[in-house]
């Protein structure tokens, strides 16, 4: 089967995963976690992508970026995969691959789903059980966008610049975002768009990016009937956790 062609563009928001093969580690020690970040952070700024939030897991990644120009992300996922995976062979005497397959990524409607998408990257540690608090966790974007710790390698979006006048209203709004739980609809449309393939947003957003690349929309659905505009079909129980994010 050809791989389905993934929806790289400019200036769109984009939510990435990248999972350790056979979801084996992938990170070992805070070295480990210090040199991903640092050749990151290098290839971010040579490939021109902008980064709004991360999170480094025990055996995945989540990025959510917005590229310069169209296949920047491909160019920066292929430096730093391939500067890490030599550095964890040679350091503990490793060969073969350390990543499952390709990444994973979407295309997403910033007004709609950008802060919910970087509270979902950000809350992962919460809902590994890692954390009570996402400031806990240490490899992550929350302790920038949430408490003010400087992080060089984030570009704050203009959404999350709109929250507030200066640093300190952003940083609070923010952190009130994170109060309730993220909305069980807006986590699995999440979810479902990553295993897709497909654009995160409403239905019209969606086939519009799509009819763009010239690739079909896929709902994910089969011989259902479309549901109304602005709802995106959520995977069953059995594949949320299968996905493992």
């Amino acid at each position: 089967m050809p791989r389905r062609p993934r929806v790289l563009l400019a200036d769109y928001p984009l939510h990435i995963v990248q999972r350790g093969i056979n979801r084996e580690p992938c990170f070992f020690t805070d070295e480990d976690y210090y040199c991903y970040l640092h050749w990151l952070e290098e290839a971010a700024g040579n490939c021109g992508c902008r980064i709004h939030a991360y999170v480094l897991m025990t055996n995945h990644v989540h990025l959510l970026l917005t590229p310069l120009a169209n296949g920047a992300p491909s160019r920066m996922m292929q430096s730093v995969g391939r500067r890490y995976v030599q550095y964890i062979n040679r350091f503990y005497r490793r060969t073969g691959s350390l990543w499952e397959g390709r990444y994973k990524s979407s295309v997403v409607q910033a007004e709609s789903y950008l802060l919910a998408c970087q509270r979902y990257i950000e809350l992962n540690p919460v809902r590994a059980g890692m954390v009570v608090d996402p400031g806990q966790y240490r490899w992550s974007s929350y302790r920038c966008n949430g408490l003010g710790v400087e992080d060089v390698r984030l570009t704050s979006h203009s959404l999350y610049l709109s929250l507030g006048a200066d640093a300190g209203e952003r940083q609070a709004a923010y952190r009130r975002l994170f109060r309730p739980e993220l909305d069980a609809e807006a986590a699995e449309d999440i979810r479902h768009a990553l295993q897709l393939g497909m654009p995160l947003g409403n239905e019209r957003f969606a086939e519009t990016i799509c009819a763009q690349q010239g690739i079909r929309y896929n709902t994910g659905q089969r011989g259902r009937p479309n549901k109304p505009v602005n709802e995106v079909s959520a995977p069953s129980v059995a594949n949320q956790q299968d996905f493992g994010f």
